[in-house]
């Protein structure tokens, strides 16, 4: 079983009520919860919002190929009402779920990067993911994720 490390994000809605919902969904169709990051609210990132975003990292246990958690992912945002703006343009969102890491595994495929390209680069994500795998090691990088979270560069 492997164990992936996620992100959670949203700022549009009632973000702890769609977290509670995906993480319920993440467990039944990906595999099993192992441990929740505690709650993070942060500036929006790479555009401007009024609203915060909520940001909460989640490690699950999976059996599932890491292309196939991404296909669960993104029809659980569907599902929850995610819509998705032009390409590569960040935006509001009711729900978004990423894959940051999968364990010290590189992965490369079309439409899926592990470690997530940008990780190193995003507080919102590394401060999540370092309260349940600070000591993880960036295989890219060779940097642990509280490492990363200390160096980030600020905006």
């Amino acid at each position: 079983m492997a164990e992936i490390t996620l992100l959670l994000g949203a700022n549009r809605g009632d973000p702890p009520a769609t977290f509670a919902r995906a993480t319920a969904l993440i467990a039944e169709r990906v595999g099993p919860v192992l441990a929740t990051s505690r709650d993070h609210w942060t500036e929006p990132w790479g555009f401007q919002d009024e609203r915060l975003f909520l940001n909460r990292a989640v490690l699950v246990g999976t059996d599932q190929p890491p292309e196939a958690v991404m296909e669960q992912l993104l029809a659980i945002e569907k599902e929850l009402g995610r819509e998705r703006p032009a390409e590569g343009h960040y935006a509001s969102r009711i729900i978004d779920l990423d894959i940051l890491f999968v364990e010290d595994r590189i992965i490369v495929l079309p439409g899926l990067s592990v470690p997530h390209p940008r990780v190193h680069l995003r507080a919102f994500a590394l401060a999540p993911a370092a309260d349940i795998v600070p000591a993880l090691v960036h295989p890219l990088l060779h940097r642990t994720v509280l490492d990363l979270l200390n160096t980030v560069p600020k905006p």
